[in-house]
């Protein structure tokens, strides 16, 4: 049996599961226009009566579903803990995400959401930058010094999480984890992510280091370039 489009299933799925929520969303991929064949559904439910947030995998009606279960309080709780870490998942699903059950909060929700998204992250201080600019650069150097083929790929895994990071936290972009370190960098800037992927393309196909330190040191560069000689952290 052909399974139930996303927005039917979807649909079907608070019927059945939540016919008394206030309010739903369908978010992810599939009202991206982005769906794969593993592609689940991201629903976010409003739902006044229950007493703390939770969420819940499940597979309904042929999809596998993802559920986020919150009411009006503890979402934008959750809001603010997802900014506050530059991952604005929550934010986004509401922002982009289609409504299931029409209700006045989802419009209030998606303004909300919308503004942070805009906003961007919270700035980091001079010395969380310059932590994270000596962590790159203990990465990096590693990296340079490794003869090790499994310990090397190991180390570009680290150094391409903290380069991500370190570049769109500098520049007040959201940052992102798995799939969507790509995607932030490309919403931040398309040249730069297709430079990202060659340097670390090079290296994981042909063994070759030199343009992942080069991109490194460009972007180390803007802020002082490597640092290890007098850095310091907790000393009194």
């Amino acid at each position: 049996m052909k399974r139930p489009t996303a927005i039917d299933a979807a649909k079907k799925f608070i019927e059945s599961h939540f016919p008394t929520s206030q309010a739903a969303i369908l978010a992810g991929s599939v009202v991206r226009g982005e769906e794969t064949s593993t592609s689940d559904l991201d629903i976010v439910v409003i739902h006044e009566q229950i007493p703390s947030e939770y969420r819940e995998s499940l597979i309904e009606f042929g999809w596998p579903i993802e559920v986020f279960v919150h009411n009006q309080h503890t979402i934008r709780q959750y809001f603010q803990s997802d900014c506050e870490r530059a991952r604005p998942s929550l934010p986004r699903m509401v922002a982009e995400g289609i409504p299931l059950i029409k209700h006045p909060v989802i419009t209030a929700l998606k303004q909300e959401a919308n503004s942070l998204l805009r906003d961007g992250p919270p700035n980091w201080s001079l010395q969380t930058i310059e932590r994270k600019r000596y962590f790159l650069t203990d990465a990096l150097d590693d990296f340079i010094g490794s003869t090790n083929r499994g310990e090397s790929l190991c180390i570009a895994n680290t150094i391409g999480e903290s380069l991500h990071e370190f570049v769109l936290r500098t520049n007040g972009h959201w940052v992102g984890s798995s799939k969507w370190i790509i995607r932030a960098l490309k919403e931040y800037d398309l040249q730069f992510a297709s430079e990202y992927v060659d340097a670390f393309e090079q290296f994981y196909r042909k063994d070759e280091k030199n343009a992942i330190v080069k991109l490194v040191d460009t972007v180390l560069d803007g802020h002082g370039g490597r640092l290890f000689e007098g850095f310091s952290m907790g000393k009194k």
